[in-house]
């Protein structure tokens, strides 16, 4: 009996022994392959840290400004000490700082533009005003509803002396201009001559809104 107690208690001993080595190699083995998947997963992510660095550097993402600096911020934070890495941080940072200068350049000259169209609409709604009222005086049926417009005409005038310039050719950025003549003169004109062959080019006006001057061009 003692005999068997004795060979059991070797067994045992065996096999808790065994128990122990087997577990500490699939322990050593386990730490192994987590250090190599990590590893692995590292070299992942820098391979694809790089790779996106490289899209915009390259202009080779559909990804907005905000979102390319995004993700530079965020690879930035990793820290990883990769030298190609961080070189490439410092490019895409280029990249995009250059990018948002030429994007608000373009913004700033998309709103200069705009800001010239509405004024040269609102230039030309109020010479159109101006031709228009021109053209009657020079289309009227008699003398008295000539004379009449001429009278309504004045009311925008600072003075019935205000000069009238009327240009005759442009050239290399310099008019050329006809004899200057008054508004008066000019509106007296158009209703002996019964016809109007110009077009509003600019008019100049005092604080009270009157017309100071004005310049005409030949159609």
């Amino acid at each position: 009996m003692n005999q068997i107690l004795k060979i059991l208690s070797k067994v045992l001993l065996a096999s808790l022994m065994l128990t122990i080595v087997v577990g500490g190699t699939t322990s050593c083995n386990s730490k192994k392959k987590l250090a190599k998947e990590r590893a692995e997963a590292h070299a992942a992510e820098v391979n694809r840290a790089k790779r996106d660095l490289n899209n915009i550097i390259n202009g080779e993402t559909t990804w907005t400004l905000d979102q390319q600096a995004e993700r530079v911020a965020a690879i930035k934070a990793k820290n990883w000490g990769n030298a190609d890495v961080d070189d490439l941080v410092e490019q895409a940072e280029e990249t995009i700082s250059k990018k948002r200068a030429e994007a608000e350049r373009l913004a700033e000259e998309e709103r200069l533009k705009r800001e010239e169209e509405a004024r040269l609409r609102a230039n030309q709604s109020e010479f159109a005003v101006i031709d228009n009222q021109l053209a009657s005086i020079a289309d009227a049926t008699s003398v008295d509803e000539a004379n009449m417009l001429i009278n309504t005409a004045l009311n925008q005038y600072a003075t019935p002396d205000i000069p009238v310039l009327i240009i005759i050719s442009q050239a290399g950025g310099f008019n050329d201009y006809d004899r200057p003549t008054t508004i008066s003169k000019f509106l007296n004109y158009l209703k002996d001559k019964k016809q109007y062959k110009y077009k509003v080019e600019s008019v100049k006006r005092d604080n009270m809104g009157k017309i100071t001057e004005m310049e005409l061009i030949v159609k």
